[in-house]
Order: C-alpha cells, then sequence, then structure tokens
C-alpha cells in the first residue's frame, strides 16, 4: 500500500482575511474552491503539488449553520494549520490496516461540492471525533473519479517541509507507516502540524497551529 499527503487543513473564523494575507504573503493568491453543503462551511485552494493542496477553510455565512462544524470551527478564533488528510490508493484496506495498527476510524463517508464553475466534486472520506487543538492523526480521502483539488487550483506554491509532532510519536509513526507513509514523528508535549511552503520567488511561509 502507499499513500500520498492529499491536503492541509487551514482553519480561520473568516475566509476573506484569511485568503488575503495567505496571497500577501506569497504571491498567489488562492481560489475560491465553493460551498460544502449542509457542513456549514466554504473554502478556498491553492496546490502545492499535482495531487497535494492546501485548503483554507472557514464558516460560510451563507448557510444555516449546524449543531457541529466540522474540525472544530465553532471555536476557531485565530487562523491555524490544524488537520490534514492522506491518500491511500485503497480507501477501504487503509481503514483496516489502522484498526490493526490500534486506530479505528468510525465510518466512511461520503461528501460533494460543487466549484465555481459549476462542476459537482465527490469524494470519500473516513470521520472521526476530531480532538480540541491539533489533529495530528489524519483523516483518510478518495477523489474517485472527481478531478483532484490540485488540478484547478492556482499554482505556484510548494510544500518545502511537513512536520507531525506527538506526545505519542512512535504510535503515530507506526500508524502512517500502515497507510503507505513513511513520516519522521517528532516528541513534543502537545500535537502539532506545522508545513513550510516554498513560493514561486523564493519566499517561504510558515505555517502552524
Amino acid at each position: 500500500m502507499t499513500a500520498t499527503i492529499d491536503h492541509l487543513v487551514y482553519l480561520c473564523p473568516d475566509l476573506g482575511p484569511a485568503v488575503e494575507h495567505i496571497a500577501a504573503q506569497t504571491g498567489v493568491r488562492p481560489a475560491f474552491g465553493g460551498q460544502h453543503p449542509g457542513l456549514g462551511t466554504h473554502n478556498a485552494l491553492l496546490s502545492l503539488a499535482s495531487r497535494t493542496y492546501l485548503e483554507i477553510i472557514a464558516p460560510d455565512p451563507a448557510q444555516p449553520r449546524p449543531a457541529e462544524l466540522p474540525f472544530g470551527l465553532a471555536a476557531v478564533t485565530q487562523p491555524g494549520l490544524r488537520a490534514w488528510a492522506l491518500a491511500p490508493d485503497d480507501l477501504d484496506t487503509a481503514v483496516r490496516r489502522a484498526a490493526s495498527a490500534g486506530f479505528g476510524y468510525p465510518a466512511i463517508v461520503s461528501r460533494r461540492r460543487r466549484s465555481p464553475d459549476g462542476r459537482e466534486l465527490t469524494w470519500r472520506m473516513t470521520t472521526y471525533p476530531q480532538p480540541s487543538g491539533n489533529a495530528v492523526i489524519p483523516f483518510l480521502i478518495d477523489w474517485g473519479g472527481s478531478e483532484h483539488p490540485a488540478a484547478a487550483a492556482p499554482a505556484g506554491l510548494s510544500l518545502d517541509r511537513f512536520l507531525l509532532r506527538s506526545p505519542e510519536p512512535g504510535r503515530l509513526a507506526a500508524l502512517l507507516r500502515s497507510l503507505g507513509l513513511d513520516l519522521n514523528v517528532e516528541s513534543a508535549s502537545r500535537p502539532e502540524i506545522t508545513a513550510v511552503l516554498r513560493a514561486p520567488q523564493g519566499q517561504r511561509l510558515a505555517l502552524g497551529g
């Protein structure tokens, strides 16, 4: 089994200011991705590679707010990189392997959103109770026959560095290996996700929680 980093999830209370900040820091403006119907969120995207992207996600004021927003967004007051997605080559097998490694994803759900040009994107993904703070354990995603969001998102940035820290680094690294990603995890008193993005002119933008 193999897996790749699918996307990084940058949470913010308001989409517009976060987009402006990242555009000012990198010279590349994130593009509006679309609304997540029924989830109460909307997003903007930046490509980091052919199948890796940055998702900037916030509550959507144009939708009724559900009882619970994804990723604990209702409690977010400052932008931060607090979750990430892994794309295994077989989602169902990956879920079984994760269970064997001691982590059970409660469910696989189907999601959808419509892009600004009217295309509907559909995908399958795992869910699990998101802890407060940084979710260093990734959720898993499979885009099926949909075009990968990185293909249509503004390009120019690359993922220069990606680092996970955890109070249980060995357990997390073992889980990732079982899913097909060999990634070093550093020991820390609390979970933390850090990424460094390289911009077209060589400048770097560090994102953390």
